[in-house]
């Protein structure tokens, strides 16, 4: 009879074997151990690529969607007030900005809301200001030196580094310098919305005339966003007979559409089929307009447009176009519209206007003209 193998032989067997050639067993037949390990592993990041851009994907077009059925989340991209920049600053004690002739206060312009103001006195009044209180500051409003009340763009506060700089400039011309934070924006209560950010300036425009003599001139100012209150503003003031003495607008736009449409935030959605229905759409769902383009129709009084050609948040071809419209309005006609443009060799941007050599005989020409418009009429 054939002796049946036993399983135990077999595998003493096979483990008396040439241990190379058990090695090459383990091998693949390239030779390497696991001689497929690569070819998978390249599979695996390939496989990652292609759900990460899915996943980009996926995001790219819900991002319109979430807007459309959301319209508050533009709202808040318009006007960036949860962006308090610098942070931890205390809008207490501008002296911490090197504004050492500048009084903080509050203003309420409605029952139970509060909004957060400055007044920098001219530069000259700087030692008589030192430790001096509201009362004293609000007496120098008797002074013969004009007044500009500013309007600030979105994002940051009153304090924003670019504004504090241009505070520093104005009030060496010998200007006072009055600017507050919106309702919504730094340490002011409330919410933002367009209508509340117009009804605050004028509130603040008014309460400056009640301690100004007639005599005194009071400009108002508007950068970016600032640029679309100012705008508000003045037309309103316009249409109850008591325009400001002149408007000057920093890094204006035409309406707010346009500006959205333009902004570099909207590149990656600008040539998107619907792009107006999902994202300018919501913004206007909100109620904010921001139309200068139409305001200025409505305005009378001297305006200075001031842009640079670099400007990458608010394209320089909007405030061109918008004074454009100005220059031709009915309204303007006999009021000085001038338009300054900055070259982009000088890398002012959008907030850094306020460096230009040239700005303090800009606004002195300006103002000198104006006057003299106004003393004709």
């Amino acid at each position: 009879m054939r002796k049946r193998n036993n399983p135990e032989d077999s595998g003493t067997l096979l483990d008396r074997r040439d241990p190379d050639l058990k090695q090459r067993d383990r091998q693949g037949p390239g030779g390497d151990a696991g001689g497929m390990g690569k070819p998978f592993s390249r599979l695996g990041v390939m496989g990652k690529m292609k759900r990460m851009i899915l996943w980009l994907l996926v995001v790219y077009v819900s991002i319109p969607f979430i807007v459309k059925l959301c319209p508050s989340i533009q709202a808040k991209l318009v006007f960036l007030n949860f962006m308090r920049l610098p942070y931890f600053m205390d809008l207490k004690r501008p002296l911490d900005q090197g504004l050492n002739h500048t009084h903080n206060f509050y203003l309420e312009p409605e029952t139970g809301l509060k909004i957060g103001v400055w007044h920098t006195v001219p530069a000259q009044m700087w030692r008589e200001a030192r430790g001096k209180r509201g009362d004293w500051y609000d007496s120098t409003f008797s002074s013969t030196h004009s007044v500009i009340l500013y309007l600030h763009g979105n994002a940051g506060t009153r304090g924003g580094d670019h504004r504090v700089q241009l505070y520093k400039v104005l009030s060496s011309l010998g200007h006072h310098v009055v600017t507050f934070d919106y309702r919504g924006w730094g340490d002011s209560d409330g919410s933002p919305s367009e209508g509340g950010m117009t009804s605050d300036a004028l509130f603040v425009y008014d309460w400056l005339k009640q301690r100004l003599n007639d005599k005194t001139p009071l400009y108002i100012w508007g950068h970016s966003l600032g640029t679309g209150v100012a705008t508000n503003l003045v037309r309103r003031l316009c249409d109850r007979g008591s325009p400001p003495d002149a408007l000057i607008l920093e890094s204006p736009f035409t309406n707010i559409r346009e500006e959205a449409r333009s902004h570099p935030f909207s590149m990656v959605y600008r040539y998107l089929p619907g792009f107006d229905w999902f994202f300018l759409d919501a913004i206007t769902a909100n109620n904010i307009f921001f139309a200068s383009d139409e305001n200025v129709n409505h305005i009378w009084c001297p305006v200075l447009v001031l842009h640079a050609e670099d400007d990458p948040v608010v394209p320089f071809h909007l405030g061109k176009k918008l004074y454009n419209v100005a220059s031709q309005s009915n309204s303007l006609s006999g009021h000085k519209v001038h338009f300054v443009p900055f070259p982009s060799a000088l890398a002012y941007r959008h907030k850094f206007i306020y460096r230009s050599p040239e700005l303090p005989n800009i606004l002195s020409d300006f103002f000198g003209s104006a006057q003299q418009t106004d003393d004709s009429t």
